[in-house]
């Protein structure tokens, strides 16, 4: 999946641009989300199997049309060559569990544009507190995007089980779950405070893997390791909208997940837990090392 650039605006007109991009968000957003409302609301007062079966595929479509709009104006500001591997073989009606690196808030762009219509709609694990934003917690709710708490002890063994719970759904409907498992966007001062052992990573971190194969582990088809990387840097959001972000490289593993990993106790379980965080450094590894690949062929202009 290649695309040429086409040549970069000049100043004014990429403000324009920008200005006019930005005006398709506010409004698409607006005009889409006040359409989902009214059935979040009746899905949240009539939480019943039927109305969800009837509520779902409508809200979702809202979802995805929002997001078919973003790919639209994304293709119309140009300026982006395009590089997408390893988009073979994926089902639009299966299960993945999606690892990817995060350097900008682009990155949800990026990853919404390769997948869409290829992999089910991705699902955020966010954090409960972020349930009671006004009218889009309402939004991510009624899209089924799971809650959690970030707590230990005894009240994180109940937070599981309430995800779990609260997840169950997602074993009859095909689902994505997407994590940043960096758990923050990459910059180098951060890179540095933590040491990290990566050239072009953060350390990763499993527990966000471990609660979700603990609530969905004996139903992903495979985890799907994403590889992000802009070869002129991490780009703005206003750079995305004025056609400014000049090449992305999007490379995309697809790696069986070992079957013990998908035991419900993994996040209570310390040597469990510790495997798991190997098997992401080995993975993580061997991102780096692609990603250190990448970057002189990018700069070539491969």
């Amino acid at each position: 999946m290649t695309a040429s650039a086409r040549p970069r605006p000049g100043r004014p007109a990429a403000a324009l641009k920008g200005c006019a991009v930005a005006l398709t968000v506010a409004l698409s957003t607006t005009v889409l989300f006040a359409l989902m409302l009214p059935l979040a609301l009746v899905k949240l007062v009539l939480p019943l199997a039927a109305v969800r079966r009837a509520l779902d595929p409508l809200i979702n479509g809202l979802a995805t049309t929002w997001i078919a709009i973003n790919n639209r104006w994304i293709a119309l500001v140009g300026g982006t060559r395009w590089d997408v591997r390893g988009l073979d073989g994926l089902d639009a009606r299966g299960w993945y569990l999606v690892a990817s690196n995060h350097q900008s808030w682009v990155d949800i762009l990026v990853l919404q544009k390769v997948f869409t219509r290829r992999i089910p709609l991705l699902k955020f694990f966010l954090k409960r507190e972020l349930l009671w934003v006004p009218v889009i917690g309402l939004a991510w709710w009624a899209l089924d995007f799971p809650f959690l708490h970030r707590r230990g002890g005894a009240a994180g063994r109940d937070d599981l089980d309430r995800t779990r719970r609260a997840c169950e759904k997602f074993r009859h409907v095909p689902t994505s779950v997407i994590n940043f498992v960096e758990g923050t966007r990459f910059t180098r001062a951060r890179h540095d405070a933590q040491r990290s052992p990566f050239r072009h990573l953060l350390k990763p971190k499993a527990g966000g893997l471990a609660i979700a194969l603990a609530t969905l582990g004996d139903r992903f088809e495979a985890l799907l390791d994403v590889a992000i990387v802009y070869p002129d840097g991490p780009p703005t959001f206003w750079q995305l909208m004025t056609g400014r972000m000049t090449r992305v490289i999007v490379d995309v593993r697809r790696h069986a997940i070992p079957p013990q990993f998908a035991r419900a106790d993994t996040p209570g379980d310390a040597q469990a837990r510790a495997s798991l965080q190997d098997w992401l450094n080995e993975l993580w590894r061997q991102k780096d090392a692609l990603i250190d690949s990448l970057q002189p062929k990018a700069a070539a202009g491969a």
